[in-house]
């Protein structure tokens, strides 16, 4: 069975306690739960990872694209924080490793602080899903499983 790497970087770990008035009180296992019924639903299991460092994150990228190739996983759900605005080398990353990429934002960034409102991560993404609070997880994989049975 075909894989999704659910992937989560800085201050995720943090869900159900940071800002709840803008992240809600769903924890990061509240999360990883929705993600695995979602995949199981569609046919594919799900890992899940979190790190607040970015060489911990661009090292998973870059695996990703390497298991992509290899028919381990599909693509990657992406949650990338605040390295959403400032991570060059994400971006490079995710490019470089030619690795299906959704980009999911718990809170409209949008709506937020003016910083928020550019993506690196945006321009190399194969779609992107803001807004939908802790559901734009299930959303982002069934997005990158329909986009991965269109190309079949």
């Amino acid at each position: 069975m075909a894989s999704i790497l659910v992937l989560n970087g800085p201050n995720l770990n943090l869900l159900g306690l940071r800002e709840p008035s803008t992240y809600g009180t769903a924890t990061l296992a509240d999360v990883e739960s929705i993600c695995r019924n979602t995949a199981e639903r569609l046919g594919f299991s799900v890992e899940c990872q979190q790190s607040n460092h970015e060489g911990v994150l661009i090292d998973a990228l870059h695996d990703a694209g390497r298991r992509v190739k290899s028919g381990e996983l599909i693509g990657v759900v992406f949650n990338a924080g605040a390295f959403t605005h400032t991570s060059i080398a994400i971006m490079d990353a995710i490019k470089g490793a030619d690795v299906p990429v959704i980009e999911v934002h718990i809170s409209n960034v949008h709506q937020r602080e003016s910083f928020r409102h550019h993506s690196y991560l945006s321009a190399v993404a194969a779609g992107i899903v803001v807004g939908f609070g802790i559901d734009g997880y299930r959303l982002a994989i069934e997005g990158l499983v329909q986009q991965k049975r269109c190309e079949q």
